[in-house]
């Protein structure tokens, strides 16, 4: 058991490090497409050729899925490695530690592309260093989500982390996404001049912010003083297949992928569907992700009260059912009766539950699952629980990217937007899907 509750003031800096990872992975979902393959009338170039491998894959396509493969070998160990630690100073921050300085590298190094032009030396590059920021940041993600495991013992201290981290969590998708915005400062007050440089200055401060908060948890929170450490002796593999051997993980890992790819393809598509489909600026953008984030703000009392009152699994049904039909409303974008800015102000209000409902329940609901399965088993797999979904998270965003990369060869210009539209077709049929695998689950009363 653990020596003391961790205070309130404590969970607060704990949902830092939320924060700082979310900054980044957002940085890359949001800003990579848009970076290497522009739409016409963004003001950059293409640094990567549109060329189709097997008739439907695109280089981006490919890159984004590569460093995955990685992941796949990488998740698991890192997992492992975590819950064997017999560290004196506990088993996640000791080793979340490293992960920090190669994470805000590898992160702003992806958007300083060897050539400022059409290049397979540019794929080469971001390929690498790709890879690079997926395996620094997954040393730093999948200890410090065990932890959320570890530091509450009751459904509701678990609900109510899992707030804090998904505050954390937006507020760092608000950060990333006014990237644009940042950019527009930097041109402004310095005098920069092109917009590709003051892009990369914009991401570079933001790795850097990142790296920073990131590291608060470690600095002001004891581990050792909060968590009852207990190593498990189970090997990789077998610890493996004991997460799979659970049903009702099984079934929320399917549609916590599907939903992540889903989320993935918004959130790629973001820019796009801003500039092109509705022809406002890009630091729109920005700013409707972030008036989308704080009106889900308001929805959190409600999620943490309904959780209670009627079950986590009926909330995150009904969340998967607005989010079917925001993804109809993204295919007639620029098409419907309302002026442009209007269609966005819609389409961010009725996204603010799911976003707040999706954001909070999944991670509370898998904290219940692998402290069950510490219950019955006596051996402390939390590490691999949340390895195992994180793997199938990343796996989700990268062909979410992969998804739209590829579908930008139907178009993703003004006047050439087919492509952009087909992204709402395939993320209703994504969030459909994870309904009904979902239905599925069966929760504990």
């Amino acid at each position: 058991m653990p020596i003391k509750s961790l205070p309130f003031s404590k969970q607060l800096i704990y949902s830092t490090g939320m924060m700082g990872w979310s900054i980044m992975t957002n940085l890359i979902i949001v800003m990579l497409p848009y970076f290497y393959l522009p739409p016409n009338n963004s003001g950059l170039v293409p640094l990567v050729p549109q060329l189709l491998v097997f008739g439907a894959f695109n280089i981006l396509s490919l890159i984004a899925a590569s460093g995955r493969f990685i992941d796949a070998v990488y998740d698991p160990l890192i997992a492992s490695i975590s819950d064997k630690s017999k560290n004196p100073k506990g088993r996640r921050f000791p080793i979340m530690k490293w992960a920090i300085l190669p994470a805000v590298v590898c992160c702003s190094l992806v958007f300083y592309p060897l050539i400022k032009g059409e290049s397979l030396n540019n794929a080469w590059w971001l390929t690498i260093v790709l890879a690079g920021f997926f395996v620094s940041v997954t040393t730093y993600i999948i200890p410090y989500n065990a932890l959320l495991a570890e530091l509450t013992h009751t459904p509701e201290e678990k609900v109510k982390l899992s707030t804090f981290q998904q505050v954390g969590f937006v507020l760092g998708m608000i950060l990333g996404a006014l990237c644009n915005n940042y950019a527009d400062l930097i041109q402004s007050i310095f005098g920069v001049t092109e917009r590709f440089h003051a892009l990369q200055y914009a991401i570079w401060g933001l790795a850097i912010f990142s790296g920073l908060v990131m590291i608060l948890p470690i600095l002001f929170i004891n581990e050792k003083d909060y968590v009852d450490s207990k190593p498990t002796h189970t090997p990789l593999l077998p610890a493996i297949k004991s997460t799979f051997k659970n049903i009702n993980f099984k079934y929320y890992l399917i549609s916590d992928f599907t939903f992540y790819t889903a989320l993935s393809l918004m959130s790629s598509g973001l820019l796009y569907f801003v500039t092109v489909l509705l022809g406002l600026p890009d630091s729109d953008g920005g700013k409707f992700m972030g008036l989308m984030v704080l009106l889900s703000l308001l929805f959190y009392p409600f999620v943490n009260y309904g959780a209670k009152k009627i079950g986590k699994k009926q909330l995150v049904i009904i969340a998967f059912g607005v989010l079917s039909l925001i993804f109809v409303t993204i295919f007639f974008l620029g098409k419907l009766p309302f002026e442009p800015t209007n269609q966005m102000y819609i389409l961010v209000a009725f996204a603010s539950f799911p976003l707040a409902a999706l954001g909070i329940l999944p991670n509370a609901i898998l904290a219940d699952i692998a402290q069950q399965e510490t219950i019955e088993s006596g051996e402390n797999h939390e590490g691999m629980f949340f390895a195992v979904k994180y793997l199938f998270v990343k796996l989700g965003q990268t062909i979410g990217i992969a998804i739209f990369a590829m579908l930008t060869v139907y178009g993703k210009d003004p006047g050439n937007d087919y492509g952009l539209r087909l992204n709402g077709v395939v993320g209703f049929v994504l969030c459909v899907l994870a309904l009904l695998f979902f239905t599925r689950f069966k929760e504990r009363k």
